[in-house]
């Protein structure tokens, strides 16, 4: 019988392409990789996909999605080819409908740079099936829920990761300086997520200091609330952090 890594619930700060020219964030990411159990597949929810019910994307190889604009013409020929993750789109059916939540299949949909950008860091030789999940809302407690729906995967030797900014505010990109209001919500939102205040996490668009201006959507913090969610209440521990471009904060979450 095989034996099948528990694996870690990650919240990854996925950067946008040109993440992959730094060398010292590639290097963090490749190095947090190592040092976790090697995954049988990765279940992938980013910021940059948002479909309701809950979708479940592509179980085989299909074009990647380039999805920004304006960036160099590098950016639009990466490649990523991991296999496919059928197997673990079947136990997520399950999951859900065994946690009573609704759910669809779009089986053209490719992986977005949310997903390819920080695995093509981690784990470059794209040999590890790969599936992406919508989130299917941006309301918290909904968020919150999925992720504990899809925990069991984690004891099933499946790495499931959350894929945003903790911080993210596109309007500031550029600024060299790292704000105070940015350095003021990377301390709460670590302090909360260290403390599991799963009431203050949830609330946070009212509980947290400088929200409006960490963000002025709300898509990029979301799969921090699915992660927490698959995480229970392992250990945390924040394998990266610091700040790009400003006031980004790159601050990764380790559960477990």
């Amino acid at each position: 019988m095989l034996l099948l890594p528990k694996m870690p619930v990650l919240f990854i700060a996925h950067g946008a392409p040109m993440l992959l020219d730094d060398p010292v964030w590639v290097s963090e990411l490749h190095a947090w990789a190592n040092a976790l159990p090697r995954p049988r597949a990765v279940l992938m929810i980013s910021a940059h996909w948002e479909s309701k019910p809950t979708t479940i994307g592509a179980t085989s190889i299909v074009p990647l999605i380039y999805d920004f604009y304006g960036f160099a013409e590098k950016y639009y020929q990466l490649s990523y080819p991991s296999p496919g993750a059928s197997d673990v789109a079947q136990r997520v059916r399950d999951l859900l409908r065994g946690a009573g939540l609704a759910f669809t299949d779009d089986p053209s949909r490719g992986l977005d740079h949310g997903t390819y950008v920080p695995l093509m860091c981690m784990y470059p030789e794209a040999d590890i099936p790969v599936l992406q999940l919508s989130l299917p809302s941006l309301e918290p407690k909904a968020l919150f829920a999925l992720g504990q729906s899809l925990a069991p995967l984690a004891d099933e030797g499946v790495l499931i990761a959350g894929s945003g900014f903790l911080t993210h505010n596109l309007r500031l990109f550029g600024n060299p300086q790292t704000q105070d209001w940015a350095r003021e919500f990377d301390t709460w939102i670590a302090d909360v997520i260290a403390r599991h205040d799963i009431d203050k996490l949830i609330d946070y668009r009212a509980k947290a200091p400088h929200v409006a201006m960490a963000h002025p959507t709300h898509e990029h913090f979301a799969p921090v609330l699915l992660a927490a969610g698959a995480g229970g209440g392992r250990d945390v521990t924040f394998p990266i952090t610091g700040f790009w471009y400003g006031s980004f904060t790159k601050r990764s979450v380790q559960f477990g």
